[in-house]
């Protein structure tokens, strides 16, 4: 489930997602460890999501914005079953750079993760034709 909501002037650029997380999501799965709970890539992809949607209402007509930095910890551990969502917040901007704080809790409400992510507004054509 994502909540994205246009800002008005002044307000916090936000957004959140929620997962219910199953065995793909397992650092078994994506291999990142050998138990059979939330693995920290997956949360991790998660708080980007929430980035991205928070950062759409920001965006002209053929922008996009690239991940660029990540810092997160992984706190607490969910099982699969269990749902986590992630809340992300524009913490700061800078022109084209878009610093996210990101907070991810548990349907019990006890903090999973939580960090920093920072985004760049691209011209997603332009982007692509580096490649």
């Amino acid at each position: 489930m994502t909540e994205a909501h246009v800002p008005a002037e002044g307000a916090p650029v936000r957004a959140q997602i929620t997962l219910n997380v199953t065995d793909a999501d397992t650092a078994q799965a994506v291999g990142s460890g050998d138990l059979p709970v939330l693995g920290t890539p997956r949360l991790v992809a998660l708080a980007e999501q929430a980035t991205v949607a928070a950062a759409q209402p920001l965006l002209a007509e053929g922008q996009t914005t690239v991940g660029t930095r990540i810092r997160f910890d992984h706190v607490y551990p969910t099982p699969v079953g269990g749902s986590v969502t992630a809340a992300a917040e524009l913490a700061h901007r800078d022109d084209r750079l878009l610093r996210f704080s990101i907070a991810a809790h548990d349907a019990q409400g006890r903090l999973v993760g939580e960090g920093e992510i920072t985004r760049v507004i691209v011209n997603a054509e332009r982007f692509m034709a580096k490649l």
